[in-house]
Parts: structure tokens; C-alpha cells; sequence
């Protein structure tokens, strides 16, 4: 890493909190990512939330990120609390929005790093249609969707990631139509780096999250985590610690495998690994280029768009 680059981070800076790269006094190591004073969270005893989040700041601190130059950005839902609990500059935005938001930050600001952290809901659902384009552009996003299979703010409504015959409160006798595979979705669009594990499954998360730091284009990484309150007392699945035994003896790592073969079943094998890990040129590269190509000398490339 250039030594000159200063690692200092905003919030240190501001008075929020001490700079995390130097926590060597502290108790925990992800503690000066965090925003204590919104402490407590609202997530409810054994949601996985809170796991990704301890995975995602050790991947901060693995990758020696430019914190300066980090966004968070989410939309509406449980996950989407993340942005709000983190000490980084981060905006929560409104419902199926973390996309396109997302997006105007990085075309605006080429040299950030910008994190979507959303649910299934909010991304496959009302933010499908953003999912499937930035994709599809290969936006250079680094995507966390954090899937409980289940609507947990609002009541446990059934998803498009709920799988076949778990119950829901919209479909008490039992869910009947086909949820999305999001690996195969993102996949099918474009996506140059697509991952899928378990809340579980804590050290490859976090690994996974360094490789997408690393990866310029559409990264995606599907976490899988349990909703104690309403998905697994629902369907009679037990609670937080059940379902981690449940991920353990049920996950299969199948690294490469065809993302067309990775869908979930609502008892069935978890299929995870690194699924999708390909190059391809990313959408301002390929806009910076057709512009050269059109407008020759006349195509003046702006600065990056600042704050003062």
C-alpha cells in the first residue's frame, strides 16, 4: 500500500470516534466502526445481521480500505439499518433505491468505494429492477444482500426469495410459487463476481468481502441469515443457535459450481462458495471510451465530483 496514502478515517477526524486501523487498546476491534451512541440496535436476539456487520469492518480492516473514500450506502428494511450503525459516511435511502443511488455516487465520484448493504427484499423485490440493469451495465458496486428468506420489519410477509412451502404470514397454509435464485440472477445479468454463504460461515464472508473490495464491476455476495422472530418460529425451525447447527450440517461448499443449480429449498442442502469470478469491462470504462471514440479531441473528461 503507498504510504502516502493517509488511512485516517472521517469519523476520526470529526470526533466520532478513534481511528479503527490504530485499535490496538480497544476491547473489540470492530467497536470503533460503530456508531455506541445508537447502541442498542433493533435487531432482535439471534438475527445474523450483526454477524455480517463484524464480518464487513474485518474486511475493512484485512483490506486496509481507504476509509476516507468508503461509502455505505442501503435502502429501507432490516438490513438497511446497517448504514445507520456504522461509523463510515453512509446514506439510507428510500425503499428498492440503494441501487441507483449507489450508482450516481460512483459515476459522480469514480475513486470511491461504494458498499450497497440491503435485504432480499429490498434488492429482488421493489429494487429488482435496479438489481438486474446494474448488473447487467456492470456498475462498479460492491453489493451485500443479507437474505433471511422473509419481509422481517413489516410483519414476515412472504419475499421473492421465500422459498416453496415455508409459511409466511401472507401465506399462512404455505408458500406455492417459485422464489428467486439470486446468485443465478445477478449471474444472468452480468455480474462479474458472484459469492453466496451462510451467517455461519464467518471467516469466508469476510474473505469474500476482500475479494469484491479487489474486484472492479458488479459484485455480489448473498449472505444467508436467520430471522429467529418470524421466518424460523414460523416454519418451527428453531432459533438463532438452531440455525446455525442447521447451516453447518446443511451447507455444501460448491465453488464455481452453475449458478443455475444453486437455488434453496426451504429444508434442503445450502449450496455455497464463490460461484462467479470473471472480468469484463466495467460502465464508465466502457462510456469513457465510446465518448473518446465519437467525439475525439473534443470529449474533455471532468474532475471527480467534491463536498467542500
Amino acid at each position: 500500500m503507498n504510504e502516502e496514502v493517509d488511512f485516517q478515517p472521517q469519523h476520526a477526524k470529526d470526533g466520532r470516534a478513534g481511528d479503527p486501523y490504530e485499535c490496538a487498546e480497544c476491547t473489540n476491534p470492530v467497536e470503533p466502526f460503530l456508531r455506541s451512541d445508537r447502541m442498542p440496535h433493533i435487531w432482535c436476539p439471534g438475527c445474523g445481521i450483526g454477524t455480517t456487520v463484524n464480518c464487513f469492518t474485518r474486511a475493512l480492516i484485512d483490506s486496509k480500505v481507504d476509509l476516507d473514500k468508503l461509502v455505505v450506502v442501503s435502502g429501507i428494511g432490516c438490513t438497511g439499518r446497517v448504514a445507520g450503525y456504522v461509523a463510515l459516511d453512509s446514506f439510507h435511502t428510500t425503499h428498492g433505491r440503494a441501487i441507483p443511488f449507489a450508482t450516481g455516487l460512483k459515476l459522480a465520484n469514480p475513486n470511491l468505494t461504494v458498499v450497497v448493504y440491503a435485504g432480499d427484499g429490498d434488492l429482488s423485490a421493489i429494487g429488482g429492477n435496479h438489481l438486474i440493469h446494474a448488473a447487467r451495465r456492470n456498475i462498479d458496486l460492491k453489493v451485500i444482500c443479507v437474505n433471511n428468506m422473509i419481509y422481517g420489519m413489516t410483519g414476515g410477509q412472504t419475499a421473492p426469495t421465500t422459498p416453496e412451502h415455508a409459511t409466511t404470514s401472507t401465506n399462512p397454509y404455505g408458500t406455492f410459487e417459485a422464489g428467486f435464485n439470486l446468485p443465478h440472477l445477478v449471474d444472468a445479468a452480468g455480474a462479474v463476481y458472484v459469492a453466496r454463504w451462510t451467517t455461519f460461515h464467518v471467516r469466508q464472508v469476510a474473505r469474500s468481502m476482500q475479494e469484491a473490495f479487489k474486484k472492479k464491476g458488479f459484485s455480489f455476495i448473498e449472505i444467508i441469515s436467520p430471522c429467529p422472530t418470524l421466518y424460523q418460529r414460523r416454519n418451527k425451525m428453531g432459533d438463532g443457535l438452531d440455525a446455525m447447527k442447521y447451516y453447518k450440517q446443511m451447507s455444501k461448499v460448491k465453488n464455481g459450481a452453475p449458478t443455475g443449480e444453486v437455488g434453496l429449498t426451504k429444508t434442503g442442502e445450502i449450496p455455497v462458495g464463490k460461484f462467479v469470478d470473471r472480468d469484463r469491462p466495467d460502465y464508465r470504462s466502457l462510456m469513457v471510451h465510446q465518448f473518446q471514440e465519437s467525439l475525439g479531441e473534443e470529449y474533455v473528461e471532468m474532475g471527480e465530483c467534491s463536498c467542500s
